[in-house]
């Protein structure tokens, strides 16, 4: 038993390694390894925070809010292994809303993760268009190609093909090259080719009536990043206008969310998603599904970062945002992914 035990963790630390999180590659992640994490000890702590009577949320939080997504995997088939049931399941039925959101979440790995955001994102009637742009626009190629490969598998589906379904026009074929994920992801910077890439987008845009918004797909969604920060600046030269403020001018709708998106992540990750967590929260009211999804898949990658910017660009501190804009359990939980002041 112990042998088999040991055989079963091994081919799903190998699964969590090949498929799960990007965090340890950066390291900037507010959630971290656990220190002398013993699953079957998380198990009893999960088990007694659901048995009874009422539910302990501060045990549920206190567990799965400070383990990684590797460590949670082992907690799981822990749990399996000792109840004979899927902790997904049991937590579900002591759970509720926006809570239960969050915690359902953070048991997925990555992909798997992504992958249901954009099924809900377009099952049913409406799209939510966000959703496809905050994914596809900030994920590397590599991750953008295990979702597509989780998608079709899980969902018995081709992610294209709903793509394409719920979409139309130019937004469609932006989300159909960055689904692609044929990014060059070099460092090489050709300066002769930005200038041009620069003034093609120059006469697509400013210096024409009307738009040639297959130009701007052509350069922002396959030039690498440090080629596109030279372009960025070669615009500046030749127009005298930020690109941001151009896209602004010539677009509208889905198709300036897209562009802008992806030149923001072009121009820092961390300060794209301070953006949105901060139009999440701004105002009357709360998008907690924009919330919530920002805050599961980059609490273990680069939220150190997204705070940093958060705080440089409001002048307040993530935390007291998420402080002041949710209560109860949901808050708890969404303030130990943020970490401290």
């Amino acid at each position: 038993m112990v042998q088999k035990n040991c055989r079963i963790r091994f081919h799903l630390e190998l699964k969590v390694k090949c498929f799960g999180t990007m965090a340890a590659v950066g390291n900037r992640g507010v959630v971290t390894e656990a220190a002398g994490f013993k699953a079957e000890e998380d198990v009893q702590k999960l088990r007694a925070a659901m048995k009874g009577v009422g539910t302990d949320e501060s045990g549920i939080i206190e567990v799965l809010a400070h383990r990684t997504i590797a460590q949670r995997q082992l907690i799981k088939q822990a749990y399996k292994q000792s109840v004979g049931k899927e902790l997904a399941d049991d937590l579900q039925s002591e759970l509720t809303g926006n809570f239960e959101s969050v915690v359902l979440g953070l048991l997925k790995l990555a992909p798997k993760y992504d992958v249901d955001e954009l099924r809900t994102a377009m099952k049913g009637a409406g799209t939510e268009e966000a959703c496809l742009i905050d994914i596809l626009a900030s994920r590397t190629n590599a991750e953008i190609k295990t979702i597509t490969a989780c998608y079709n598998k899980d969902q018995e589906r081709n992610l294209e093909e709903d793509i394409c379904s719920d979409t139309s026009g130019m937004f469609q074929r932006v989300l159909v090259s960055l689904l692609t994920a044929g990014r060059d992801e070099s460092n090489k910077v050709d300066q002769a080719l930005a200038v041009q890439d620069a003034k093609d987008l120059f006469e697509a845009g400013e210096a024409r009536w009307g738009t040639d918004e297959v130009k701007f797909l052509t350069v922002l969604c396959v030039r690498n990043r440090e080629h596109l920060l030279q372009v960025f600046q070669e615009y500046q030269k030749l127009s005298g206008r930020d690109i941001e403020a151009s896209i602004k001018r010539e677009m509208s709708g889905s198709l300036e969310d897209a562009f802008l998106a992806i030149v923001k992540c072009i121009r820092s990750k961390p300060a794209f998603f301070a953006e949105r967590l901060y139009k999440s929260m701004k105002g009357l009211g709360t998008t907690d599904t924009v919330l919530i999804r920002v805050m599961v898949a980059r609490a273990e990658i680069d939220m150190l970062d997204i705070k940093a910017e958060f705080l440089k660009m409001y002048g307040k501190t993530l935390h007291s945002f998420i402080k002041g804009d949710t209560s109860g359990d949901y808050r708890k939980i969404l303030l130990e992914l943020c970490g401290g002041e």
